[in-house]
């Protein structure tokens, strides 16, 4: 698929996706979430991948949905082919393999936010900013905002977002959960990086296990999340890589993964 509003690259093990529509601001049009998608299942189907970054520029990680195409919706079959897709899209990623981080400098705004929430991990440059103002155009978080926030910052600082539409700063993103890492401006997209580089050193089969424990047990109550982390554990004790794990460790050398 050749693609027109975003720019991909490897380095090292890391799979770098970023969004590029400068002129709109990296809003989210059908064609912009379609091959954000296409790119994430290349990207989790290269073993040599061990972490995809989503990022954007220095001024705009996304200002959220394209209006232009957003405002269309007049039917069933509009939502479906807008919000429906961009409900796919993050839904996707959370069921990719690898660790899916969003490396966020600039404006992180609705549609953009929603993306970046349906990431495992936020890493956030200090002067980032962070809304849903969906309440300003008297419309409501459409790319699963009002779900996902309340899930990482509590139900009250997520109607306090939701409620006023406004902007919060990096620290107090930060501060409520809503980014997982706060770093100095610039340097976003390389903390993302290096620490795909330390995951790179880990299990893949682990990592893509305790990445389906987290999200599906997110939806279970916690007896079924036991009984759902008691399937998986049991399953990884019968691969390679477990038997390589626990002979490195005893070896005291580095272990080498394959992923089987």
């Amino acid at each position: 698929m050749a693609y027109q509003n975003i720019q991909t690259e490897h380095d090292g093990a890391a799979s770098i996706i970023r969004i590029h529509r400068p002129d709109k601001r990296n809003a989210l049009s059908i064609q912009t979430m379609e091959e954000i998608s296409d790119a994430m299942r290349s990207a989790n189907g290269d073993a040599a991948v061990r972490g995809i970054v989503l990022t954007g520029g220095d001024r705009f990680f996304s200002a959220g949905a394209d209006l232009n195409e957003a405002l269309q919706v007049e039917s069933v079959m509009d939502g479906d082919a807008f919000f429906g897709n961009a409900n796919r899209l993050c839904t996707l990623v959370e069921s990719l393999d690898k660790p899916v981080l969003a490396a966020i400098e600039g404006f992180c705004i609705t549609g953009g936010l929603e993306l970046a929430m349906a990431c495992d991990i936020r890493v956030g440059a200090r002067g980032s900013s962070y809304a849903i103002t969906s309440a300003r155009i008297g419309t409501v978080a459409g790319f699963g905002g009002t779900q996902r926030l309340p899930r990482l910052v509590g139900p009250s600082n997520a109607m306090s977002m939701l409620f006023s539409a406004d902007a919060i700063d990096a620290d107090e993103a930060y501060r409520t959960g809503l980014i997982t890492k706060l770093v100095e401006q610039g340097q976003a997209l390389q903390e993302a990086k290096r620490m795909i580089s330390i995951y790179e050193k880990r299990g893949p089969i682990s990592l893509a296990f305790a990445k389906r424990a987290v999200h599906h047990g997110m939806q279970m109550d916690l007896l079924r999340g036991i009984e759902y982390e008691f399937s998986l554990v049991t399953a990884i004790y019968g691969t390679e890589d477990k038997r390589e794990g626990v002979s490195a460790f005893l070896d005291k050398r580095e272990a080498s993964f394959s992923g089987r």
